[in-house]
């Protein structure tokens, strides 16, 4: 497409877009001035659009015949952090305090603008392409969650979606069938023991300690159970007491763990719970002073589940990209990486993929991680992505067979239609 005449104007539209999405940058579930600016684009492009999930956006382009539909989804928020100026982001940098779109959303958006309007210019092609500009991906348990409650999946066929990341390089595309991005879950612990005295460590129990020791316990647990590349683990927060010479009667301990599978999941859930009974078991005194003391309190959040990558899907994906873009590095076996995305609840409902595309550069100095205060991404992507977004939708609606089995997902898709 880059050789078609349009295609440079189409380009700096896109460019443009993902520029003026950089500028204003919203938290999640607060993004209703980029809300408004979906609206205002989507109602100057004459695609009909409703609100969804409270900030979303939900919009539908038809073709000229009957046939299947293809949702293809962009999450809209940014994140909690203070946007540092470069040499290259003079023009765009966010001008929001303390908020930025430092992990690609801002493109993903611009991206699917971009195929929108190919849509738009080329009509003749059977059934639906939905359009899901989604809130809230950036905080469990996520925006997709409210788009499927609310009707967004209805009559949905396939879905698709598109992240860009700095860890292959710039137009590169990267996938795998079946899991591919781990779960996210967040642990939450109290360990209550008896305040006191620093001077009388006889009459307090100290939970500094017994945090320290299940720190020290619950690594080398789960080593003994689990395979290193099952799983990591890691402690955010620890936050206790108040006075320098006093032993606290609390302390609390904030940390996530992410998984590949359930089975793995419930072995951590497990090996927590027995190592801060021993450490309950450790720390216990007699004396009537001491009743009930130690003691702990455990909230585990199960948020986004596995991320699965449908194999019929995926390796048609695969089969079209090798075919409709020959100069395109894939990565069609790419391995599963422990960050995590709640695209993974729409995967549940319908057959799909979710495709990372590169955007590392090192002459240009994009180096930098998705999160960090000087992430950017190299413009150059966006209309591969767009292209991608474009052409495998398109191939999808006119032969759905080479996708998925239709006999197959009849019934999640009843199941939508009820819902």
């Amino acid at each position: 497409m880059r050789n078609d005449p349009s295609a440079e104007a189409l380009e700096a539209w896109i460019i443009r877009l993902r520029r003026e999405f950089h500028r204003y940058p919203e938290l999640s579930f607060k993004e209703y001035e980029t809300q408004k600016r979906i609206l205002k684009i989507l109602g100057e492009l004459g695609i009909e659009a409703r609100k969804i999930a409270d900030t979303g956006v939900l919009a539908s382009i038809r073709g000229t015949m009957p046939g299947p539909c293809i949702a293809l989804r962009t999450d809209t928020d940014g994140l909690q952090v203070q946007e540092e100026l470069t040499e290259r982001n003079e023009d765009y940098i966010s001008g929001n305090d303390g908020v930025m779109h430092a992990c690609g959303h801002d493109g993903h958006m611009a991206m699917l603008f971009g195929a929108a309007r190919l849509f738009l210019e080329n009509r003749d092609f059977p059934g639906e392409v939905r359009l899901i500009f989604q809130p809230a991906e950036e905080i469990p348990p996520g925006g997709s969650e409210r788009v499927i409650a609310e009707g967004g999946l209805k009559g949905v066929d396939a879905v698709m979606g598109m992240h860009i990341f700095t860890n292959h390089e710039s137009g590169s595309v990267g996938f795998r069938p079946g899991p591919f991005m781990a779960s996210t879950n967040r642990f939450e612990i109290t360990l209550k023991g008896k305040g006191g005295h620093i001077s009388k460590p006889e009459s307090c129990i100290d939970p500094v300690r017994m945090a320290t020791d299940f720190i020290s316990s619950i690594y080398p647990a789960l080593e003994k159970r689990l395979e290193p590349d099952k799983y990591v683990l890691g402690v955010g927060r620890i936050q206790g007491g108040a006075q320098f010479n006093r032993t606290p009667d609390s302390v609390e301990i904030l940390g996530s763990y992410r998984t590949f599978d359930s089975e793995t999941t419930e072995i951590i859930d497990m090996t927590i719970r027995e190592c801060l009974d021993r450490v309950k078991e450790r720390y216990a005194k007699p004396g009537e002073e001491f009743t009930g003391l130690p003691d702990y309190t455990l909230d585990i959040l199960h948020g986004y589940p596995v991320l699965v990558n449908d194999p019929d899907f995926t390796g048609a994906v695969n089969l079209k990209l090798q075919e409709s873009f020959p100069e395109l590095t894939v990565y069609p076996e790419m391995e599963k990486t422990f960050a995590a995305e709640d695209f993974a609840s729409y995967l549940q409902m319908v057959p799909g993929i979710f495709i990372s595309l590169g955007t590392r550069n090192q002459e240009k100095g994009i180096v930098e991680i998705n999160h960090s205060c000087t992430f950017d991404i190299d413009e150059k992507i966006l209309f591969t992505g767009t292209e991608i977004f474009y052409t495998i939708s398109l191939d999808f609606l006119k032969h759905p067979e080479k996708y998925i089995d239709l006999q197959k997902y009849n019934g999640p898709r009843e199941y939508l239609e009820k819902a």
